[in-house]
């Protein structure tokens, strides 16, 4: 049922005067379906709007304000009063056309509160709580209203009072680029600001000491929260400012160098604020909680976008074997090594291709400040034949994947989106890689800004248009708005694997992947690129390396969440090792997921069983430290059996000093068996589990 008793109730109440009854409430409460999680709401004070939220009765966010601060216009903050308030229950399964799971339930009680101001402009909102049974997600809702038309929020003054010095993994509150390693503090430990002027990233800007969101964090009592927002429409993206002194985050929307955060008119809604909470770490990762605050699929059929493992172009230039520019004399991009790239895959059950550098302009792309009009988006060099790529892909059953930097030139990018869009519809290719490597023009606006968020957006709408799917690299942080555009399949919005190959702080260190499933993943899937096995880059990056073990790199196709997945090294890294039978199999669209352990920092083992298939398949990764985890099949249909095959750490393994020693194991198991893993330094274990014929 939609609606439960309470609307009608309330209904009920109205009819006998709603202004005299809401002037006299003193507290609204709702709870999750279950009962585990309640949230309160209140004006304290002077009319001041007030939240607290309790978790198996306990506060996990005590009293916290509400408001916001305008520009020319007095700020929404006392003087509240109550005008109507309602409680409703929604309740539905709906299906994912990909994901990691087929079904998802949304099931949650809602709580609007009608507020008014009772002097000056009589302005008017509500705020909707909406309360799940692993969290909570809330919104300010605008209607359009003679006393406040076009507005400019200069600050968006939402509370999260924390209820103790939780430990947090948080990276810096960067308006520019979410690049930056995670770090592991109390509360009351977080700098920020130490993190400024990074000597590995293209653009950075931290203007306070403020986290990114998925900020993840444990209390004392062992619950976890993470904070992140859904349904970033023509808004800005927030941090959240820190005040270790009061044990308190409160939003800061990234804003511009003019200090306007967003600029809308009413009526409009704000992103959901949300908090995820559990009592077990690997629910933050089963949540689907930041989907379903998401309006359903608007795009209709999207049979175009298709789930799936490519190869590309690309490590080679991260190596430095060769170059995104012609000029150099060492151009990656050509005709002949495109074709290379496609034999590989159509060999090896991939069935994409990424072409990086195959358009003119690359000689002057980065480290300009004059980069508009550098890149058109259908304009190849001369040694790249992109219709004899495309001819000879379809021949071979492998599809191009387009790539379009634009080197954070948006206005260039703007101007010829239709044209790039056509052009890949005329050419029939379906999906796209999008870049913004750089400081964004025009100058003045930041990658997390109203602006950008924005021209995302139209680049999304253009490619529904002409049925492309976008894949983004220095991203917006993903809201889980893929529910309703299905076309995006994926983001980057991380430290990913190309700084291993360069980065002068080392690269990412093992412990960095046993964070991100329970920060930057909860966000959506990840474009991380694994798969590489030549782990010490010989003979190109003597000075680099990956710092994982090859078991490990094999594992992330499974823990770390895309339905596109890379094999990111050079095909002759691959060439007549076995545990690249692994990447062959693994499949990339998933009827099902569960995780099977996890602590955050440590290790985590995840379960995904294939889509329209019997197959499982398992990744377990560690940190720094050797550690040995049991799991049990209890998954498996029961009276089934299967084979399993552990791609496992050698005896001998370690993520520096034997990465690549790994080992292949067969077993006969069924829903009952238990298998342990041991897993080396920086380790990890895939498995494939196959149905006995």
């Amino acid at each position: 049922m939609r609606y439960n008793v309470h609307k009608l109730l309330l209904t009920i109440l109205f009819g006998v005067g709603v202004l005299s009854v809401m002037a006299s409430v003193k507290k609204l409460e709702v709870t999750s379906p279950s009962g585990g999680i309640k949230v309160e709401f209140f004006l304290q004070g002077k009319g001041e709007a007030a939240y607290r939220v309790l978790y198996n009765a306990k506060p996990v966010i005590e009293t916290s304000t509400l408001g916001f601060d305008f520009q020319g216009e007095p700020s929404i903050k006392e003087g509240l009063a109550i005008t109507s308030s309602a409680i409703t229950e929604f309740n539905e399964t709906w299906e994912m056309p990909w994901g990691e799971q087929l079904k998802v339930v949304n099931h949650y009680k809602q709580l609007k509160v009608t507020l008014a101001e009772k002097a000056g402009k009589k302005r008017t909102f509500s705020l909707v709580f909406r309360v799940f049974d692993d969290g909570i997600g809330f919104r300010y809702e605008f209607p359009k209203q003679a006393s406040m038309g076009k507005v400019v929020i200069t600050d968006e003054n939402t509370q999260f009072k924390l209820t103790g010095n939780h430990l947090v993994w948080w990276q810096p509150g960067d308006w520019d680029i979410y690049e930056h390693l995670y770090n592991t503090t109390r509360f009351t430990d977080i700098d920020a600001i130490s993190k400024r002027n990074h000597p590995n990233l293209a653009q950075t800007y931290i203007p306070e000491n403020a986290v990114n969101t998925p900020v993840t964090m444990k209390t004392d009592d062992g619950v976890y929260l993470s904070f992140h927002e859904a349904a970033l429409y023509n808004y800005a993206g927030i941090t959240l400012k820190v005040d270790t002194t009061n044990l308190m985050m409160q939003s800061e929307l990234v804003g511009n160098s003019k200090n306007i955060k967003v600029v809308t008119a009413t009526p409009f809604n704000t992103p959901w604020r949300t908090i995820q909470i559990t009592d077990r770490a690997g629910e933050l990762i089963e949540s689907k909680l930041i989907l379903n605050l998401n309006e359903p699929n608007k795009l209709g059929d999207v049979s175009y976008v298709k789930p799936t493992k490519y190869v590309g172009i690309w490590w080679e230039m991260h190596l430095g074997k060769a170059s995104w520019d012609m000029a150099s004399g060492k151009h990656g991009a050509t005709t002949e090594n495109a074709k290379k790239y496609i034999d590989f895959a159509a060999k090896n059950n991939i069935h994409g291709l990424l072409v990086e550098g195959w358009n003119a302009g690359w000689e002057h792309w980065i480290g300009f400040e004059d980069r508009e009009g550098v890149f058109d988006f259908v304009t190849p060099y001369p040694d790249y034949d992109i219709n004899e790529v495309i001819r000879y892909g379809k021949e071979k059953g492998v599809a191009l994947i387009m790539h379009h930097e634009t080197s954070a030139a948006t206005q260039t990018y703007d101007k010829q989106l239709d044209t790039a869009f056509a052009f890949m519809q005329k050419l029939d290719v379906h999906a796209v890689k999008t870049g913004y490597v750089g400081k964004i023009l025009p100058k003045g606006e930041y990658h997390h800004g109203q602006y950008m968020v924005n021209h995302y957006q139209r680049v999304l709408d253009m490619g529904a248009k002409y049925k492309v799917a976008i894949n983004a690299h220095e991203p917006i942080m993903a809201t889980g708005i893929r529910r309703t555009y299905p076309n995006f399949i994926a983001r980057e919005g991380l430290r990913g694997q190309e700084f291993n190959a360069w980065a002068s702080d080392g690269g990412n260190m093992p412990e960095h992947l046993t964070i991100v499933p329970f920060t930057r993943m909860l966000a959506g899937p990840i474009d991380y690129t694994p798969g590489i096995f030549d782990i010490k880059l010989k003979p190109w990056k003597p000075n680099n390396q990956v710092n994982n073990t090859l078991a490990q790199q094999l594992a992330l196709y499974v823990v770390l969440y895309s339905p596109v997945q890379m094999a990111a090294d050079l095909p002759e890294n691959y060439e007549g090792n076995p545990a690249f039978q692994f990447i062959r199999d693994v499949a990339v669209d998933w009827q099902e997921s569960k995780v099977l352990n996890g602590e955050i920092g440590d290790y985590v083992t995840i379960a995904r069983k294939e889509r329209n298939g019997n197959r499982w398949f398992v990744g377990s990764v560690t940190d720094e430290n050797a550690r040995t985890l049991t799991i049990n099949l209890d998954f498996l249909d029961a009276g089934k059996k299967y084979t399993a095959t552990v791609y496992a750490d050698g005896k001998d393994a370690d993520w520096d000093k034997n990465p690549i020693s790994f080992k292949i194991e067969n077993f006969t198991v069924d829903s009952s068996s238990v298998l342990n893993l041991n897993l080396a330094p920086g380790g990890g274990a895939a498995i494939s589990i196959v149905p006995v014929k």
